[in-house]
């Protein structure tokens, strides 16, 4: 029978190294003195340690009976004491958390993260999903009950005839459950991240619905016989051939010397972008009133719009396009009606460079030519619209 060190030879011991105390059981000194009860055992062809408590705190006789009973579980019951206590501390911190539901979790993870993201646009659109789809199902189910049956109550009704949103609540859900099992509010495992949740779909590339560039200087004239700021905004966005979101959010301290540089968080590609402003834009800011931090102003003091209002206009002057959609009639312009190079046009839209070669060489961002460029823009959607015609029937 092997005999093992007693607790007063354990206590002289002071050199760096691991000593047998009992069946499976270790007294491990660490090279900065720290004395530790370590349970090391053998488990499906590998070895694995578990500590049991600090040798200062649990007397030797106190850590033989943990060992013990980790040697019962591990022979007689064939569980992995490692896995045991980790499910226990599972237990107990959901016993403590259980008040916690979705809902609540889910506010708190828009709280931590929302000012990493892009204007109020992507919270909006968090919470505009969660509440439609996600909430009423699941909201006021605790977070550590979430399972893959909560999940499909969710995605199943949506996952056909919206596709892409229901892609989108999932991977949200999948988030915030990761998230609070990072704060031990629940398992780690996370139902919204099996396989085959949602139905396998072919993807097709859909583009945004844009206007004729025939059409603008007509549409433009009509956009400037309207009175809501709106209008202003989206004959702005035109002009500037920007995104909805950077002209929505786009503030008065922004524009300097008849130039708007929008700020990295509001770009697409995370980097500020100088835009040189025409003089009907000029003109167009100088009109709107000046009542707050925000150029165009929501319907919420001291907030700018949702992007939704620009389709809301759209839809209410009969046209199915897209504000977005903008950008490729300005593209279709400059690559059909005028002969400006097409690198120049597209640091125009910000759009990013795929050459890498190209990227790394081209270092300025052509803001002299892009200047002639949207003042040729700003001139051609500013023109008169012209004149259809009439048809008439000749005699013979």
């Amino acid at each position: 029978m092997r005999k093992y060190l007693s607790a007063k030879d354990l206590g002289k011991l002071t050199k760096r190294g691991r000593y047998a105390a009992g069946p499976n059981l270790y007294l491990q000194i660490s090279e900065w003195g720290t004395r530790a009860w370590i349970f090391r055992y053998r488990i499906d062809g590998r070895h694995r340690h578990m500590g049991l408590g600090a040798a200062d705190l649990l007397t030797l006789q106190e850590a033989r009976e943990k060992a013990h009973a980790a040697r019962r579980q591990l022979k007689i019951d064939g569980i992995d004491p490692i896995e045991a206590k980790r499910a226990a501390k599972h237990e107990r911190l959901l016993a403590g958390n259980r008040h916690k539901t979705f809902r609540e979790v889910a506010h708190d993870y828009i709280a931590a993260h929302e000012d990493n993201w892009r204007g109020d646009g992507s919270r909006l659109q968090w919470l505009s999903s969660l509440e439609k789809h996600a909430l009423p199902k699941i909201g006021d189910v605790p977070v550590g009950a979430v399972d893959v049956a909560a999940v499909l109550s969710v995605l199943d009704p949506i996952a056909r005839e919206i596709p892409e949103t229901a892609k989108r609540v999932r991977n949200r859900i999948a988030n915030i459950l990761d998230w609070a099992a990072a704060r031990d509010l629940r398992p780690h495992d996370n139902p919204a991240k099996r396989p085959n949740l949602l139905p396998k779909r072919k993807r097709r590339v859909e583009h945004f619905a844009a206007m004729p560039y025939d059409d603008l200087p007509a549409f433009m004239g009509e956009l400037r016989q309207r009175s809501e700021l709106t209008a202003r905004a989206l004959e702005f966005l035109i002009l500037t051939a920007a995104r909805p979101g950077e002209v929505l959010g786009m503030h008065w301290s922004e524009v300097e010397d008849n130039v708007w540089t929008v700020p990295g968080e509001r770009m697409k590609g995370g980097k500020p972008h100088r835009v040189p402003l025409s003089e009907r834009a000029i003109e167009l800011l100088a009109g709107l009133p000046r009542e707050g931090e925000y150029v165009f102003l929501g319907r919420r003091t001291g907030a700018h719009p949702h992007p939704m209002v620009l389709m809301e206009l759209l839809r209410r002057v009969g046209r199915d396009v897209t504000a977005h959609g903008f950008r490729s009639s300005f593209r279709d312009w400059a690559a059909e009606a005028t002969a400006y190079p097409n690198h120049v046009v597209e640091q125009a839209l910000a759009h990013a460079i795929g050459n890498g070669v190209e990227a790394a060489y081209r270092r300025g961002d052509l803001f002299e030519k892009r200047r002639r460029l949207m003042n040729d823009w700003g001139r051609y959607c500013s023109q008169p619209a012209a004149s259809k015609g009439e048809v008439v029937t000749l005699r013979a």
